[in-house]
């Protein structure tokens, strides 16, 4: 393999946009003129990694402060990690490119236990020592935050310092003591450890007379920094749309629910502050589509004015409010006028137990009544798709709590939606993971085998039509439960099942349980420990040293309640349950009570955004123009799809109103020309809009330069394109290849041949014959290795300019792949 940097290596893998770093709203330091280097690293793919947050929270925080540059890192796909590897190439960062060696922090998001192994991926391919106890000062400070770190010890080993709760202004405290420790020029780097000590909601694992880490706490989420111009990532991101974080922390206290525990108490965001930020946001990344996000959005309680405000404001722009999931018992009949609007892109609900009886226990303060109102609202509002989950393995579970799973979801799969249609229903079971710091920490895990046993058996028993069930592997529970409860002699347990070849283990064709079962033999981990019988309550925890701020005998107490089978209600409206975060002076719930008025917020659009561009969408005078725009360098990469958003978004930043279709799901009316392959680059590509009469097509050229990424430049636009012909009756490309030369013999053999028939295969299987003569009209070898190419346009089968040197030269498949090509189309 001819890899002789970074850039060598895109043309050669799946998806290499998700490496790029040119996104908009990302922020490019110069590495140079900055203190203090930070690499933000996900330990999953690019499509998690950009869906996450908290990432997009902490990447505006730190990039506001003029000396620090805060950039990104993802587990890299296995074909990136192949090339990596075999060209001795270290792992970059996505905005400088630079080794992740030379930062002075790399901080890891934790939010899944299943991510663990990718931790070890990054420090790899980064050349960093695994363990903190092999690091000196020559390496970066590696740090953790996220939920996982609520028990750090089965990664503890590999971090220097680790997070635990709100990292708003702990990762500002951090920066300052790192700033002083490198002014002083300290030596070494327990100095640095023994002062960031000090910080209230920093663990450092190395010191062995730990005190209690209390967990970080943002008092005022309304007064939180908030990404207002959060990265649009490229790809295809498992979260797409703008998210607004409308309040913090739950306190309906299911007892399962780690994440209920360990962000208390409830903080919200007042629904001033969010149509602000909307507006904002919406300007800066041009998204058609606003989710709400809370761990209970349902309970937010300013929801409907929110809601009011936010369709007010965004139904004659195309936006949708995306509501993909409500507690049951919540759709109040005001709500529900208002979701009719909503893009119903689908509905989750979630009993979590099919009894009443097994729901009391968990605490899941919801009646069957209440489900089938919620359901047979969702169908009658348009919904056609009810996603359900259910768990198994809960505490006190019997056959009968499984039977009820199966007759709750079959009443519910007869509730029939309008004109007597009945819906589908997609049932989604998991196996109980107890997690620390929930009343269910002493619990039993299920054992592998009766978890088998019980998820054959819903599933045969929900073999039928209108119901499609998904089940989470039992394997994949068994390793996610051992890490959650795990002590710190997980740590070399990890690192040898990441040796034997242990990574993404939360992807269902990655995952190896067999490799996991030769670690945990390797290593003496007993399973037993986990799964046989509950943990004595009294018998110390390997967390016991993290303050959630909900305290042990709150926890205790709740325990108990669970056996017995009795529920405990909310605290948001009702008595203090006692649970030990709240201190009633800076720390207790924040709610901004319901009002009917409707909310004025100034908007933020930029003056030139109300200009010509910006017209009323009722217009009936529209025009038809052609938009001339340059695809090169780094933008090769962008795949047909990737490329159409890109535009989208940036027509919206712009102001520019586009003509949407008619229909149930009005889409904008833009078209492009013949997509060109990733990889290819074009100095004249064109794309078509449907504009109001009154905007200018020079308008058009002016507000989209500068909104699009690097390597796309819009030069033209042009009215009236109706009255022009097409004479595209060729197309010529330039391709330079990489190494090696074009033979000239092969090109005489070619020119003096009657006919040459090319064949290749498509993805479907199916052979395609091309008579070569018929359709490449010349090609001229200006030096040894580039050359000029015109292939004939118009009817027939198209002919790509690689499959022609391919058969021609008889190059190599990789060298083709790192061809530069360039479409030469003259303008039209």
């Amino acid at each position: 393999m001819n890899i002789k940097n970074f850039q060598d290596i895109l043309p050669l893998i799946e998806r290499p946009s998700r490496y790029l770093g040119t996104e908009i709203n990302s922020i490019k330091k110069d590495p140079d003129k900055v203190k203090l280097k930070i690499a933000l690293a996900f330990p999953d793919l690019y499509e998690i990694g950009t869906s996450h947050f908290g990432i997009q929270i902490l990447y505006h925080i730190l990039n506001k402060h003029k000396e620090i540059a805060a950039e990104r890192v993802y587990a890299p796909g296995v074909d990136m990690e192949s090339c990596l590897r075999s060209s001795h190439i270290p792992l970059l960062s996505m905005e400088s490119h630079k080794p992740l060696a030379d930062f002075d922090i790399i901080g890891f998001s934790l939010l899944y236990e299943l991510n663990y192994t990718n931790v070890l991926t990054i420090l790899d391919l980064a050349n960093i020592p695994f363990f903190s106890s092999e690091r000196d000062n020559s390496y970066p400070l590696i740090i953790a935050g996220g939920p996982c770190t609520c028990n750090p010890e089965p990664v503890a080993d590999f971090f220097d310092a680790i997070v635990v709760g709100d990292g708003e202004e702990v990762v500002m405290d951090m920066a300052r003591v790192w700033f002083s420790w490198k002014e002083n020029a300290y030596p070494d780097k327990e100095i640095l450890l023994r002062e960031l000590y000090k910080i209230t909601g920093l663990y450092i694992p190395a010191f062995s007379d730990c005190r209690k880490v209390t967990r970080a706490i943002l008092c005022d989420l309304n007064q939180a920094p908030f990404p207002d111009s959060p990265i649009i990532p490229f790809a295809r991101p498992i979260h797409d749309r703008l998210r607004l974080e409308v309040a913090r922390g739950c306190t309906r206290g299911c007892r399962f629910c780690q994440a209920g525990m360990i962000y208390r108490p409830v903080r919200e965001r007042s629904p001033e502050t969010l149509l602000a930020l909307t507006e904002k946001a919406l300007a800066a990344t041009g998204y058609d589509e606003i989710s709400l996000l809370s761990l209970s959005t349902g309970d937010y309680t300013s929801l409907n004015t929110l809601m009011e405000n936010l369709m007010d404001k965004c139904d004659s722009r195309h936006i949708a409010v995306s509501l993909p999931s409500l507690r049951a018992g919540t759709l109040t009949p005001q709500l529900m006028k208002l979701i009719k609007k909503v893009r119903k892109t689908g509905f989750t609900i979630a009993p979590e137990a099919g009894s009443q009886r097994l729901r009391d226990v968990i605490n899941k303060n919801i009646s069957e009544k209440e489900i089938f109102e919620t359901v047979f609202n969702a169908f009658s509002l348009g919904w056609q798709t009810i996603k359900l989950y259910f768990m198994t393995g809960l505490p006190t579970e019997t056959d009968d709590d499984l039977q009820a799973i199966v007759s709750l979801v079959k009443d519910l799969r007869k509730i029939k939606g309008p004109k007597g249609r009945r819906g589908n229903i997609n049932v989604s079971v998991t196996t109980l993971i107890p997690k620390p710091h929930t009343p269910f920490q002493w619990s039993p895990q299920l054992t592998l085998e009766k978890s088998r046993e019980n998820l054959d058996w819903l599933k045969k028993e929900l073999r039928m039509p209108g119901i499609h069930f998904k089940w989470q592997n039992p394997e994949v529970s068994i390793v996610e439960g051992v890490f959650a409860r795990g002590g710190r002699n997980l740590s070399r347990l990890l690192a040898d099942a990441y040796k034997r070849g242990c990574k993404f283990d939360g992807w269902s064709d990655r995952f190896h349980y067999g490799l996991w079962e030769e670690s945990f033999s390797r290593q003496g981990v007993d399973l037993d420990l986990y799964t046989k019988s509950p943990w004595n309550i009294k018998d110390p925890l390997p967390w016991d040293h993290v303050d959630t701020g909900v305290t042990k005998e709150f926890l205790a107490a709740e325990w108990d309640r669970a056996l017995g089978g009795e529920s405990t209600p909310d605290c948001r409206r009702g008595d203090c349950n006692g649970c030990g975060v709240c201190d009633f002076e800076k720390i207790e719930p924040k709610i901004y009570e319901a009002c009917e008025d409707k909310l004025s917020v100034d908007s933020v659009q930029e003056l030139s955004q109300k200009d010509a561009a910006v017209t009323d969408t009722n217009e009936a005078d529209y025009k038809k123009v052609k938009v001339f725009y340059s695809k090169q360098d780094q933008a090769k990469y962008f795949g047909h799809l990737e490329l159409a958003n890109i535009f989208l978004r940036a027509l919206r930043r712009s102001g520019i109103s586009v003509k949407y279709s008619e229909g149930f799901h009005p889409m904008p009316r833009i078209s492009f020309d013949d997509p060109l392959p990733i990889g290819m680059e074009s100095l004249n590509e064109f794309l078509y809009l449907i504009v109001p009469g009154s905007v200018k097509p020079e308008t058009i050229t002016a507000l989209l330069r500068g909104r699009l990424p690097e390597g796309l430049s819009v030069y033209d636009c042009r009215a009236d394109i109706s009255r022009e012909k097409s004479n595209m009756n060729s197309v010529t490309y330039i391709v330079t290849i990489k190494d090696g030369f074009f033979d000239e013999r092969a090109l005489k053999a070619f020119n003096d041949s009657v006919k040459f028939i090319c064949i290749r295969s498509n993805r479907k299987g199916k052979i395609a014959k091309t008579d070569l003569k018929d359709r490449v009209l010349k090609i001229d070898i200006i030096t040894p290795c580039k050359l000029q190419m015109t292939i004939r346009a118009g009817q027939g089968r198209t002919v790509r300019p690689l499959d022609v040197i391919k058969a021609i030269f008889r190059l190599p498949e990789e060298e083709l792949k790192q061809a530069k090509v360039v479409k030469q189309r003259a303008k039209s």
